[in-house]
């Protein structure tokens, strides 16, 4: 029997002149839609078994989109969009999405899983060698979270945060709120998968927050009921995932990184710093959106998602490092820097995404123009 393990072709182990032929001959869009058409058969594992062919062309893109991302000086956005794309692809069979049941036939493959943590090890190395791991361990993990809340729950402006504000045209916005339907329109689903166990005073204010995002068991009350709202409001695609293409990588990245924390427990501590920072840091990101809003003068109708967030997020992020973080802390004292590290690293891809949204935002606005 054949192993579904991905291996590589020799080929591949070329020189440097060769490995710029083989980048330059990569046709990722070609690959993604192979893969695609990979997650549609029955029985995948044991089909690749009997076809491996059937999966060449994927696996070479794979390989070289692993090095052009993450192995090389020089940033490939073309490589990080085709990997985080493939990733997410898998991840979202995590979730339930009430549409055909033989969409999720080889969410258990192995060949998947494989893929996935191929692509997860080479991006998490990448993304923890930007973050000063050592130095995070030495810190006074309490007072660290406490005075890093307090900066990020009302930063200063930032160069992007204050073209929203006061440049965006009505045509970005629109762009912006295709772009956030990514996550509004499914808000709190990874929470949902951290949530079982024991119980104590953490897992329940967690649980909390989520039913928050949930509006309390009613659809009307619900967060992405009111995303869906300003959506319609322009007439736009309020379907789960109808933008997908428009998704700049960096935000992929932030999905992707917290299907990782969520679905591997060992991430615990440093899922719920992350999660500390996106809830401590949101209102002052919303306010963005809401001041953009009102700028141009839109209906209330246009912006109510933000007021929502605003109001709720602050006590969310008050919950968050009051009631979860900092106990935490005192429950895992020799591993708590993980908690610094999950908010830190948070913050760092928040904010890289931030600055990747602003920039789809102004190449949307150059084409409407």
């Amino acid at each position: 029997m054949q192993s579904n393990l991905v291996e590589f072709p020799h080929a591949f182990a070329v020189g440097e002149s060769e490995y710029i032929e083989v980048t330059k001959a990569t046709n990722y869009q070609s690959a993604e839609q192979q893969f695609i058409e990979l997650l549609a058969i029955d029985n995948l594992d044991k089909k690749l078994e009997k076809e491996p062919t059937l999966r060449s062309e994927f696996e070479n893109a794979l390989f070289v989109a692993i090095n052009a991302a993450y192995q090389n000086d020089s940033s490939d956005d073309a490589a990080h969009s085709f990997l985080q794309r493939i990733l997410y692809r898998i991840n979202r069979l995590n979730l339930f999405w009430y549409d055909d049941l033989r969409h999720y036939t080889n969410e258990r493959s192995l060949y998947l899983s494989q893929i996935r943590n191929q692509i997860e090890t080479a991006w998490q190395k990448w993304e923890l060698d930007q973050i000063d791991v050592v130095g995070l361990q030495r810190l006074d993990v309490k007072q660290a979270l406490i005075e890093r809340a307090a900066e990020d729950l009302d930063p200063p402006l930032s160069p992007e945060s204050r073209y929203l504000r006061e440049q965006m045209s009505e045509a970005g916005y629109r762009h912006l709120l295709a772009i956030a339907s990514f996550d509004g329109l499914v808000e709190g689903s990874r929470l949902s998968r951290i949530l079982g166990g024991t119980a104590n005073e953490v897992q329940c204010t967690l649980i909390r927050v989520l039913l928050e995002e949930y509006g309390n068991g009613r659809l009307s009350r619900k967060h992405s009921t009111f995303f869906a709202q300003m959506l319609n409001e322009f007439s736009m695609n309020t379907e789960p995932e109808g933008y997908f293409d428009l998704v700049p990588w960096q935000v992929l990245a932030c999905a992707n990184h917290n299907f990782l924390m969520t679905e591997c427990k060992r991430h615990y501590l440093r899922y719920a710093g992350g999660l500390t920072y996106f809830e401590v840091a949101g209102p002052a990101t919303y306010r963005n959106y809401l001041a953009a809003a009102q700028q141009l003068r839109l209906s209330d109708a246009a912006m109510g998602y933000w007021e929502l967030h605003i109001r709720e997020d602050e006590r969310h992020g008050r919950w968050m490092l009051d009631d979860v973080a900092l106990p935490l802390a005192d429950m895992y004292p020799e591993l708590a820097w993980e908690i610094v590290l999950g908010y830190d690293q948070e913050k760092i891809m928040s904010d890289r995404a931030a600055k990747a949204v602003v920039q789809a935002i102004r190449q949307a606005e150059q084409t409407d123009s």
